[in-house]
C-alpha cells in the first residue's frame, strides 16, 4: 500500500515541533499520522486539540477499548496498532482481549458488564450512528451521562483518524501491533 499523502519532515515549525515533542514519548519519533497532518499548521492544530486522551470520565482501560474496537471496526491497522503497542499494558488488556477487539467483541466472554456494555455501544454506533434504548439503558447501569457523551465522542472522533489513516494509506508504524491473523 503505497501513502497518499507524504508527510511533513523537519524541521518543522516551531509551534509544530513543541506539540510533537509532548505528543510523543521521549525517543520515540513523531506518528506519520501526526506528521502528515503538520502539513498544514491548522488541521494540526485541530487535530489535536480534538484528541481525548487526557483523564476524563472513562479509565484509561475503558477508553482504549473503545478506541480498540472502533478503530478494528474501521479497518485502521494503523491507528488500532499504535493504541495497542502505546495503550495496551497500561490498560491491563490481555492478548485474548486485544484479539477480540479485531474479532469477536460483545460477545466474547473475556469482557465484564460493562466492557461489555462499551463494546455493544461501539458497534451500534459504527452500524447505525446510534445507540438503541435497551443499549442506552444499559450504558445507563454503569456509566454517568458525561461518560456517556465521551464514549460518543471517542468513537466519532477515532472513526475521524480511521478515515484519515485508511484513505490517505498511512505506512504501518515499525512498532506498532498488527491485526490478529
Amino acid at each position: 500500500m503505497i501513502e497518499r499523502i507524504s508527510p511533513a519532515r523537519p524541521p518543522f515549525p516551531a509551534e509544530i515541533a513543541e506539540r510533537l515533542e509532548r505528543l510523543m514519548p521521549k525517543g520515540v519519533p513523531p506518528l506519520v499520522l501526526f506528521t502528515t497532518l503538520a502539513r498544514d499548521k491548522r488541521l494540526f492544530g485541530k487535530f489535536v486539540a480534538g484528541g481525548l486522551l487526557d483523564p476524563g470520565h472513562l479509565t484509561l482501560r475503558q477508553r482504549e477499548i473503545v478506541i480498540d474496537r472502533i478503530t478494528a471496526l474501521c479497518g485502521s491497522e494503523y491507528e488500532w496498532g499504535v493504541h495497542i503497542a502505546f495503550f495496551a499494558r497500561r490498560a491491563g488488556l490481555d492478548q485474548s482481549q486485544i484479539a477480540s477487539t479485531v474479532k469477536q467483541g460483545k460477545d466474547d466472554p473475556v469482557w465484564s458488564d460493562d466492557e461489555r456494555a462499551l463494546l455493544t455501544a461501539c458497534d451500534q454506533l459504527h452500524q447505525h450512528c446510534d445507540i438503541d434504548d435497551e443499549t442506552w439503558a444499559n450504558l445507563r447501569q454503569h456509566f454517568s451521562a458525561e461518560a456517556i457523551l465521551e464514549v460518543i465522542m471517542l468513537a466519532g472522533f477515532y472513526r475521524t483518524v480511521s478515515y484519515i489513516t485508511n484513505a490517505a494509506r498511512l505506512p504501518l508504524e515499525t512498532y506498532a501491533a498488527r491485526f490478529p491473523t
